[in-house]
């Protein structure tokens, strides 16, 4: 919920409670009482923190990764004709590029790992898009049927800086030439989380990536830390389930069936399900 003062008063009757109100007062919203933090890059919480408020949530922004675009020319996304295929990792691949792509060439096969980022795709270019039906990662684009015979295909891969190898190397070993486009690279935000303390009680921590659950990690002090591992934890993919473990969250990290602001919101109102208030 977000409370706005100084707000122009209604022209309904003297002691009648408006209707979105009367009725939350027998029919509690899902998230009613829940504080969530979300922890996209700034430019990005907002789809989901609306989400959140819109079920009765008290959405907290906490950006645990940041992102810019690379100082480096690209001039592979010049010669887009060149390639047989481009694989957009993530959204922000698709959002920096864009910059550079004047257009897409007709016979270009275009992929997307997850369902946000096959959408930031549809948004900007009117043309077929390869995606996963419901994981967001890799593993799952490389079960795509489009992506067993490859051989001597020519296939560019559009990413922010780093990250990982899998799925260059398994395209190569597959017979493809595979090239690299990095438009984009990922800063972890400088000082700790206390100013996350200061919003306590705190219900749900969201990480929608490896790396940003590693940076909230690295972000705390040491005293910090007790504070930040006995959090619930929703996440994206077994990957961050995994690391989230190794980390030493005590509470096993639930996951987003997929990486869409959508997916997030399902799995924090599974988790509300599971957990009921009392």
């Amino acid at each position: 919920m977000r409370v706005e003062y100084g707000g122009r008063v209604s022209n309904r009757k003297r002691g009648a409670l408006p209707t979105a109100v009367a009725l939350c007062m027998t029919e509690p919203q899902p998230l009613t009482a829940t504080t969530i933090v979300v922890t996209r890059p700034a430019h990005q919480a907002g789809p989901l923190c609306r989400l959140i408020e819109a079920q009765g949530g008290r959405a907290i922004t906490f950006p645990a990764l940041e992102i810019s675009a690379t100082d480096s020319p690209q001039p592979l996304l010049q010669r887009l004709q060149q390639f047989d295929m481009a694989i957009f990792i993530s959204a922000n691949a698709v959002e920096y590029a864009t910059a550079h792509i004047s257009k897409i060439p007709p016979a270009l096969t275009l992929a997307a790992v997850g369902k946000q980022t096959a959408a930031q795709l549809s948004q900007r270019y009117q043309h077929p898009i390869l995606t996963p039906a419901t994981q967001a990662d890799s593993e799952a684009l490389l079960a795509l049927p489009a992506l067993q015979q490859v051989t001597g295909k020519h296939i560019l891969i559009i990413r922010g800086d780093g990250g990982r190898e899998l799925l260059a190397e398994t395209l190569a070993q597959r017979g493809a030439h595979v090239e690299y486009a990095e438009v984009y690279r990922r800063v972890r935000p400088s000082g700790d989380l206390a100013p996350l303390q200061g919003q306590q009680p705190i219900d749900l921590l969201t990480a929608t990536s490896n790396a940003s659950l590693q940076n909230l990690y690295d972000m705390a002090t040491v005293p910090q830390r007790g504070w930040l591992l006995q959090l619930p934890l929703i996440v994206i993919g077994q990957r961050c389930v995994t690391l989230a473990a190794q980390l030493g969250f005590r509470h096993p990290a639930t996951a987003a069936h997929d990486a869409s602001d959508a997916g997030l919101l399902q799995a924090m109102l599974r988790w509300r399900h599971h957990h009921p208030i009392h």
